[in-house]
């Protein structure tokens, strides 16, 4: 293989197992075989947690939440009592996914952070505790490239799953379908791999699945269900790690989980062969994700000219890699927050159990122009209109940042307050490269001859770069 080959491969490794890559970084790493560079990927996937929410603090909020929420009348002291917890909760929440951001951002194990965004969207919840919330992503984080039946098992047991699909209240006699119904579906099997009878078995295996006043996991044995269940045509006295293990027992829950990781991170329209090839993989390999990511990135289809630079960027793939990319500092980082929720992807936050659709609906004729104005924004310094999109909570981003017009009757916009290390960005590229070299590599579709017209007389680097991260092209990784 040519060395230019080589370099155009470790790219688009690097663009797609992670947020991007230096130019000075690439041209050393690109000196190696992609079988190193993907050995590298995962021997540098730290498990570095976020521990931004006290538990402390947390756990008396929720006691005293317990104790009002208990009573039929509050009073109007009481009133504001939990009116005060749930302001500092939101806040919290917001200061929980900055810490993420800001991670995602900074982060020296780009696949690590990768698959924790993967099984975030895969394992979609939401929660109104930010303490469960954190957990849950620390789970994600440090088993998202072990095994997935302990991934699985923890995020089957987590606070925040049990509380989003009501397992807190599935107990023997009063089986409640909502987790074992998803747990189906949408995190192993799939559609019509499953039976309605398959739902209710399942359900009462996981009765007595709860978590404690402290927000830990326990297994409350006088709430289960200890009766015989019929699963997949197996009759016992299961409990809820015995169907996650019958369900484990289908190859069908592999390729499953391969195709999901093969629109997240090959192209959104799976070619089935391929799927099969990682599934069977991911099968023979007991759930080893780690192996299932070595497989699929040392094929020699993941780097097909078809699978390159044909991805829509995920906003926070968007303004993480932008941010990444041109060392960029937020001076109010709440300004992220308003640019996930105009752009679609407010992390802790998904639409629904079935987390981001991804593809195409990343990009309508509104977000498609927002994300071509943020980076000249973002490295330029500038103002940005909110109108119609800013969500009532986020007003407060809006305040925090530079004041708006008087007129309350104008547009709300905000100010993006941020700083771009221009001198780090150009100091990574070698003496003399030219505005189309840099291009070629900011971009990854391959350069028409308009855009190589467009930059060949362009005399700084500088603004080559913030024309270029511009264009519609930029979106595609």
């Amino acid at each position: 293989m040519s060395a230019k080959d080589n370099f155009i491969k470790v790219k688009h490794l690097y663009n797609r197992a992670g947020f991007g890559i230096s130019y000075a970084d690439l041209h050393k790493l690109s000196k190696k075989s992609i079988e190193k560079n993907v050995a590298g990927l995962l021997k540098e996937a730290k498990d570095d947690s976020i521990s931004l929410v006290s538990d402390t603090e947390s756990r008396r909020q929720m006691l005293v939440q317990a104790g009002l929420y208990a009573k039929k009348d509050l009073t109007d002291e009481e009133k504001k009592i939990r009116q005060e917890i749930t302001r500092m909760q939101n806040e919290v929440s917001k200061d929980l996914n900055i810490a993420w951001i800001d991670k995602l951002i900074n982060t020296t194990s780009p696949l690590r952070e990768k698959m924790t965004l993967f099984w975030h969207g895969h394992f979609a919840c939401r929660s109104n505790e930010p303490l469960y919330a954190q957990q849950l992503n620390n789970i994600q984080r440090t088993h998202g490239l072990g095994n997935f039946k302990t991934l699985l098992v923890e995020v089957s047991k987590s606070p925040a799953m049990l509380q989003y699909l009501n397992n807190q209240q599935n107990r023997k006699g009063k089986p409640n379908e909502n987790f074992a119904r998803e747990l189906m579906e949408l995190f192993t099997l799939g559609r019509g791999k499953y039976t309605e009878n398959d739902i209710k078995e399942s359900a009462r295996s996981f009765t007595g699945w709860m978590y404690d006043k402290d927000g830990a996991f326990i297994f409350r044995q006088n709430l289960h269900d200890e009766g015989t269940k019929t699963f997949f045509g197996k009759t016992g006295n299961f409990d809820g790690e015995n169907i996650i293990d019958l369900i484990l027992a289908k190859p069908d829950t592999a390729e499953f989980i391969s195709r999901k990781v093969y629109k997240f991170f090959v192209n959104d329209q799976p070619n089935e062969v391929h799927v099969k090839e990682l599934g069977d993989h991911f099968y023979a390999s007991n759930y080893d994700i780690s192996a299932l990511m070595q497989k699929m990135f040392t094929s020699e289809w993941f780097y097909a000219p078809e699978n390159v630079g044909t991805k829509i960027k995920s906003p926070i793939e968007f303004l993480v890699g932008l941010s990444r990319e041109f060392y960029v500092t937020y001076n109010k980082p709440q300004i992220l927050i308003q640019l996930q929720s105009s752009l679609g992807q407010y992390l802790f936050n998904p639409p629904n159990v079935a987390g981001w659709p991804g593809g195409q609906n990343w990009i309508d004729s509104s977000s498609l122009m927002l994300r071509m104005r943020i980076p000249s924004l973002v490295l330029n310094d500038g103002e940005i209109d909110f109108s119609g999109k800013a969500d009532p909570e986020d007003e407060a981003v809006i305040a925090l940042n530079k004041n708006t017009a008087a007129n309350k009757n104008s547009k709300p916009k905000s100010y993006v307050n941020a700083n771009a290390d221009w001198s780090k960005f150009l100091s990574t590229f070698p003496k003399g490269i030219s505005p189309t070299e840099l291009t070629s590599f900011l971009l990854q579709p391959k350069l028409n001859d308009k855009i190589i017209k467009m930059v060949s007389n362009n005399k700084g680097l500088r603004s080559t770069a913030v024309e270029i991260t511009s264009m519609p092209e930029y979106q595609l990784v």
